[in-house]
């Protein structure tokens, strides 16, 4: 399959890649330092036995004009960035093509064809201008939880740590040919990318942790590992994702695993640096509004009352002012 993959960061170069080495023809869009390596390079995967394998079959572009039209799309921008290519990746949409999300965190389009309460309801935290959802259609996003955990080394390198999970549904429910397509593709390079009904409680069970771990790490520059064997960060973290649970039952989410059995699977991933703590420390802006300030809006829609959680989360604000500070001096 033809597939288009907007923002080769540690995630969507680690889906472009595999996708590549499966024999699919992929283009990577991302900015001209990233486009430069995969051109004189070509894409390295470091994997997790520490092999590596260098792909060279990918196209990358700096920009969508002259690209071929794709089969699927995939959106891996991080979610405070999704509003720059909104325009460009709706018209794509408009014509048809599937949009891939796998942002970490709740999706700006949670509320659209959703069919429940709030049907409709504008995310304001994730898309304060309307501009993103004006853009995509969203009768061709196909929602995706990214279960790998990767980082970048260097600008066409990746490194794949752990997880190899990317289950995927449309917004609605169907199961339709285009997302039994896409799933096929995904599975022929290796993940496991099952169609279910219902993407939304997946979603959940992926904000669940990092809702709480991405703005721990980052305000203590801690591991996972780390957070869940120190007993007072681990109790915090309890404490958000127990928050978390009952703002997401009152949307009708059933968790399929405990609470403390989440917490232990985080702790396996070891010591792995989240995806926020990595961005801090390379001075970028943090995803606390898709990650957090997207539940408080939620909890604030649902009546539920999230004190741990708007704490974490002013001072996670604060920290990412004091980055962009850092960044413009």
């Amino acid at each position: 399959m033809r597939a288009l993959i907007i923002g080769a960061g540690a995630i969507g170069g680690l889906i472009g890649g595999r996708l590549a080495q499966a024999g699919h023809k992929v283009v990577l869009l991302d900015k001209p330092e990233k486009v430069a390596a995969f051109r004189k390079r070509g894409l390295t995967v470091v994997n997790r036995d520490q092999s590596f394998d260098v792909i060279d079959t990918i196209t990358a572009a700096t920009g969508f004009d002259g690209l071929p039209e794709p089969e699927f799309v995939v959106l891996s921008v991080k979610a405070q960035d999704i509003a720059d290519v909104a325009k460009a990746a709706g018209d794509l949409t408009r014509r048809g093509v599937p949009l891939i999300t796998v942002q970490n965190g709740i999706p700006w389009w949670y509320f659209q064809r959703h069919g429940g309460d709030f049907e409709g309801a504008r995310l304001r935290t994730l898309d304060p201008s309307g501009l993103i959802g004006d853009s995509i259609d969203a009768a061709q996003i196909v929602g995706c939880v990214a279960y790998p955990a990767a980082t970048v080394v260097e600008p066409g390198v990746v490194r794949h740590i752990e997880g190899s999970g990317l289950p995927i549904g449309e917004l609605d429910g169907r199961e339709l040919p285009r997302t039994r397509a896409i799933a096929a593709a995904l599975r022929s390079a290796g993940f496991k990318s099952p169609v279910i009904s219902d993407i939304r409680p997946e979603l959940w069970l992926k904000a669940w942790g990092a809702l709480s771990f991405n703005p721990i790490s980052a305000l203590t520059g801690a591991t996972m590992r780390a957070i869940c064997e120190n007993p007072e960060s681990r109790r915090v973290v309890a404490d958000m994702m127990g928050e978390a649970q009952q703002v997401a039952e009152r949307l009708g989410i059933v968790f399929r695993v405990g609470l403390e059995r989440r917490i232990d699977g985080a702790a396996r991933v070891g010591d792995h640096k989240t995806s926020m703590l990595q961005d801090r420390e390379a001075g970028k802006r943090l995803e606390i509004d898709a990650l957090v300030g997207s539940v408080v809006e939620i909890a604030m829609l649902t009546g539920v009352k999230t004190p741990v959680i708007d704490a974490v989360y002013r001072l996670t604000k604060l920290l990412d002012q004091a980055n962009a500070r850092q960044r413009h001096e």
